[in-house]
């Protein structure tokens, strides 16, 4: 593991008493050291040589352990180099910061679900027209909707299921009601 907890949260109420509480600390490190001598490479005296000596608990080695640690190293002192420069993204940042692509399901109008009239009329009173903004409600905002029951819920979450969706969905990228409205005229 990694990290480090303090005393004060090891405490249990049901600790035997005269049980002392100690920090615990998860670090696969145990012991580093480092000495820097004088180093010569041919006539030049004036280099300095640095040995490391670390010790693990066997879950990671030493090797792997500096490496982390250099790199770590390396992204915090990156601020501090070339400083009007922007931040050069990665293939693989790149890729990620892509929107991903929103289910088309997700723009259709509720009345399109085939719903019980029941269902529907909770739907409508809840001010909910698109599935994409039904998927964003969890099932307890659902049960709170006036006259919307289990039997309601149990019916739009099998036909949400066979499309691929749920309720309590988290969709960030998902557009206003306005753009919904606007890109239903278009078509």
């Amino acid at each position: 593991g990694k990290g480090y907890v303090p005393a004060e949260r090891n405490v249990d109420k049901n600790m035997p008493v005269g049980t002392i509480p100690m920090d615990a600390i998860f670090s696969p490190i145990k012991k580093v050291s480092y000495v820097v001598t004088q180093a010569r490479v041919g006539q030049v005296t004036d280099y300095d040589k640095l040995t490391m000596e670390i010790w693990t608990d066997g879950s990671v080695l030493p090797e792997d352990a500096l490496a982390y640690a250099a790199k770590i190293l390396k992204e915090q002192l990156n601020v501090f180099i070339n400083f009007d420069e922007e931040p050069e993204i990665e293939e693989e940042e790149k890729e990620e910061k892509k929107e991903p692509e929103l289910n088309e399901n997700l723009f259709r109008s509720v009345d399109e679900l085939e719903l019980s009239v029941r269902s529907s009329n909770c739907l409508k009173n809840a001010d909910i027209r698109y599935i994409g903004e039904l998927v964003q409600k969890t099932e307890a905002e659902m049960l709170k909707t006036k006259n919307f029951g289990r039997k309601s819920l149990n019916e739009i979450k099998e036909i949400l299921a066979e499309m691929g969706l749920s309720l309590g969905m988290k969709l960030e990228n998902f557009p206003s009601r306005e753009e919904l409205e606007a890109r239903k005229e278009k078509e």
